[in-house]
């Protein structure tokens, strides 16, 4: 199994990383794929990156959360390091509504620009898009789709939205909100193809049931592959063998 998308490199692991990683390995997560949010996190999440190089892979991006009036500064590091060294994919990045407006069209902005370097550099984008799925998919749909690949992360919305994003090519980042009584995932698990689906944690938060409102970590993941399967009624290792899959191909990792 691959963990599409876990900040293990922040704070709340700082006491236990050996062991989360430990249990991950344990649990079968071969890759944990960790995304960017800004100039904080970058020296730590390479430290994180190098001290476990088997499982951990870096993103570069800046988190719409990150974005403010200053964000050009904030964007030119992001693309320098992208010029400097390899990264799986250009994330996190995406829109931001639960908090307010306030830097609504500078997100936009640089929603736009971080994803013309996916096209040119030929990667994959990983789009958040908290209180803001119908706007993030107008803005996608207003740039040319043939050139970009990536995956609509921690998604919580409805089928039409999960098929309007996978008709426009995208993935959909499943975490653990799947498991939620509240959820309100099912039909989409059941309706949209699992070669669009791809297995995440963003740990450490939304922990999967039953450790829900605690600490996530990727060994949970596996949760969310049974949570697949139940509602697809298909086997587990069928589920986690296609997952897989299309993150190795999605991310071009092994």
């Amino acid at each position: 199994m691959i963990d599409s998308h876990a900040h293990i490199y922040l704070k709340q692991f700082d006491e236990d990383r050996d062991e989360v990683v430990g249990r991950a390995l344990d649990n079968g997560i071969t890759r944990i794929l960790m995304p960017n949010v800004d100039h904080e996190t970058i020296e730590i999440m390479f430290e994180a990156e190098m001290k476990y190089p088997e499982s951990c892979m870096a993103m570069m991006g800046l988190h719409p959360c990150s974005v403010d009036r200053h964000f050009e500064r904030a964007l030119y590091e992001v693309e320098s390091w992208l010029g400097s060294r390899e990264f799986v994919a250009i994330g996190e990045i995406g829109t931001d509504l639960y908090w307010d407006r306030t830097y609504w069209g500078q997100q936009q902005e640089a929603f736009k620009i971080q994803m013309a370097w996916g096209a040119e550099r030929d990667l994959p984008v990983v789009i958040h898009c908290r209180e803001s799925i119908d706007e993030t998919i107008e803005l996608a749909e207003s740039l040319q789709l043939s050139a970009y690949k990536g995956v609509f992360h921690c998604f919580t919305g409805t089928l039409e939205q999960a098929r309007k994003i996978t008709g426009m090519g995208f993935h959909l980042g499943i975490g653990g909100v799947a498991t939620f009584k509240n959820g309100n995932l099912d039909e989409v698990l059941k309706e949209i193809p699992l070669d669009r689906i791809l297995l995440e944690t963003d740990s450490p938060y939304l922990a999967p049931v039953p450790h829900r409102g605690k600490r996530n970590e990727p060994a949970f993941v596996r949760l969310v592959a049974e949570k697949i399967a139940g509602v697809r009624t298909v086997g587990l290792d069928e589920v986690i063998a296609e997952t897989t899959q299309n993150c190795q191909r999605l991310f071009g990792i092994k």
